[in-house]
């Protein structure tokens, strides 16, 4: 299963890298939304995992991309942000889960986990 990654924090994305690559995903990781995009146009992934607040493109519209090119992926928005991500104005992904910073690892695997299952 692969994992498309896209936060802007070092730390936050190298400890994200490892949590999910330990519990068996393959994954790639960008520092900004527009580099993740573009890397979407070039293969498909299973899951969009995003920060909702990046520079050059934000996760809201790097998810409403990513969901253009591919109608089955499953976006998952991490973020200190949750109000702007649930808005409904924000135009993000209907079915997109929103897991609220700060947050165990555990609890992320296991949210990636139930969404993959599904």
């Amino acid at each position: 299963m692969k994992i498309l990654l896209a936060e802007d924090d070092n730390d936050m994305r190298r400890f994200l890298v490892k949590a999910l690559q330990n519990a068996g995903y393959d994954v790639a990781s960008f520092d900004n939304g527009l580099s993740a995009y573009n890397r979407l146009r070039e293969e498909p992934f299973e899951l969009l995992l995003t920060d909702i607040v990046m520079p050059e493109m934000d996760g809201i519209e790097l998810a409403r991309r990513a969901t253009e090119l591919d109608p089955e992926i499953k976006v998952m928005f991490i973020t200190g942000f949750a109000a702007v991500a649930l808005n409904p104005d924000s135009q993000a992904p209907r079915d997109a889960k929103v897991l609220s910073k700060p947050f165990h690892l555990r609890d992320l695997v296991d949210q990636v986990d139930k969404m993959m299952a599904a």
